[in-house]
């Protein structure tokens, strides 16, 4: 066992550890000697200390990366918990099949994917990750075994989704794709200029476009507040029509081949390089509405194609920001929220804005709910960023809003419980074996110690 120096996506939050390696999905948990707690860590993805253990030790689950069966007829796969959905997908892709649910970035576990319940594009069709989950083993610190699915160990398994590693390592999982005929995505780009405009927008988009997602510029107050692009999309057809296909579009998987090579001394990403950019990024297309065939790695995926890019925001690092707010409070709140970031002066570079909709998530503490999430990157700037988030918090809550734990490094534990109220009742089926710097703060532990009779 080796201490390593780990830090979170946002690189804000960097802690030393004690690393421990998972040689077999078969074997049981190699638990620290003295009374430290664990924690599994997968890729690192969480922005936040979801995934971080400060005081404790790390469970390297990326090393659980092996298939275990896949039925190219039902499309049914089986793998360990630290496969990546990169991985997955280079296997399914080619035999007509695609994740069910995916986030922003395919560069994440299975394991953190189930224990964060990411969500997508679809929500307003496929639910979060967790919904199609078959079934999962969880390992306990104890050394017992549980096979948790909807229906055996049900409790287990709705603890386990969205869990944030807490109830055990996940050492396998068994998860249902979805049909595609070809790796590309039929897509629209419309330009919006009001916050209207993109609420009449989704609604009339959600019929007939599996996936939905808009980029909202959130630098500029007045006339140009809340305008932004709206991207929906639906998987192309067997039959396409090839002059439609742009040249040099990948047949298959596209491979990423750039990426940040060095952090900056400062972050490349400030007030004048944000309003910049946001004009040319509005502005990028001719015509109001762009339509046209792409690969599924830029419209899943656009970031991936720059490897590390969380170094732009230099040695200081970034925090992201995701709320939801529910639907009859969402067009009022999400205005207040852009008002209050483009008079702070402290405008997001990745913004996203999108819709929930109404599938039930299975996860005790899973994020989606119906109503609007917005999700920002914010350079870290100090007790300035402090304070926009604190009033930020204040917004989502009076809306009856929550925050996403795995974007998160900083709420407190009043926001946390009230936006999760099962909080208490999930917190029976943590291991007293298991933490992290998350799970202590937002419920007033203070210790990366385990208990002394487990």
């Amino acid at each position: 066992m080796a201490t390593q120096v780990l830090q979170s996506w946002g690189r804000v939050l960097r802690e030393p550890h004690e690393a421990i390696g998972l040689s077999s999905r078969h074997a049981p948990l190699p638990m620290p000697t003295v009374p430290q707690t664990v924690l599994p860590f997968g890729n690192g993805r969480s922005y936040g200390d979801s995934n971080l253990n400060p005081g404790g030790a790390l469970l390297l689950g990326a090393q659980l990366d092996r298939f275990i069966a896949f039925d190219a007829a039902t499309g049914v796969l089986r793998c360990e918990g630290g496969v990546l959905l990169h991985t997955i997908l280079k296997l399914i892709v080619p035999q007509g099949w695609f994740l069910p649910v995916t986030p922003g970035t395919q560069f994440v576990t299975v394991g953190g994917a189930i224990a964060n319940d990411v969500h997508g594009k679809n929500h307003h069709v496929a639910g979060s990750f967790g919904n199609h989950v078959r079934c999962l083993e969880l390992l306990r610190s104890d050394g017992t075994r549980r096979l948790c699915s909807p229906t055996e160990h049900t409790e287990w398994f709705d603890a386990t989704i969205g869990g944030l590693g807490l109830t055990g390592l996940i050492t396998w999982a068994e998860i249902q794709l979805k049909r595609v005929a070809n790796p590309y995505m039929d897509s629209e780009s419309i330009r919006f200029r009001s916050l209207e405009e993109f609420f009449e927008l989704n609604a009339a988009s959600e019929r007939d476009f599996e996936y939905t997602v808009s980029w909202i510029d959130c630098a500029f107050e007045g006339k140009r507040l809340g305008r932004g692009l709206f991207n929906r999309a639906n998987h192309a057809p067997a039959v396409i029509d090839t002059s439609r296909v742009p040249k040099g579009l990948p047949a298959t998987i596209a491979e990423t081949a750039k990426r940040v090579p060095i952090t900056p001394p400062i972050s490349l990403i400030n007030t004048l390089s944000l309003k910049s950019f946001n004009t040319l990024y509005f502005n990028k297309q001719w015509n109001d509405v762009a339509r046209g065939l792409a690969h599924y790695r830029p419209f899943f995926y656009p970031l991936d194609a720059l490897l590390e890019w969380n170094r732009i925001y230099g040695p200081k690092g970034f925090y992201q920001y995701q709320s939801v707010v529910p639907p009859e409070r969402a067009l009022a709140t999400t205005r207040q929220m852009l008002q209050t970031i483009a008079h702070s002066g402290m405008g997001s570079f990745l913004a996203v804005l999108k819709q929930f909709g109404e599938p039930p998530s299975r996860g005790m503490l899973s994020f989606p709910q119906p109503g609007t999430t917005l999700a920002l990157d914010f350079p870290n700037s100090g007790p300035k960023l402090m304070r926009l988030f604190d009033e930020l918090d204040r917004i989502v809550l009076a809306a009856g809003g929550r925050l996403y734990p795995a974007k998160d490094g900083r709420i407190g534990a009043a926001i946390f419980q009230a936006g999760h109220p099962q909080w208490r009742a999930f917190s029976e089926f943590v291991d007293p074996r298991f933490s992290s710097g998350f799970w202590r703060r937002v419920t007033g532990q203070i210790s990366g110690h385990a208990a002394e009779n487990p």
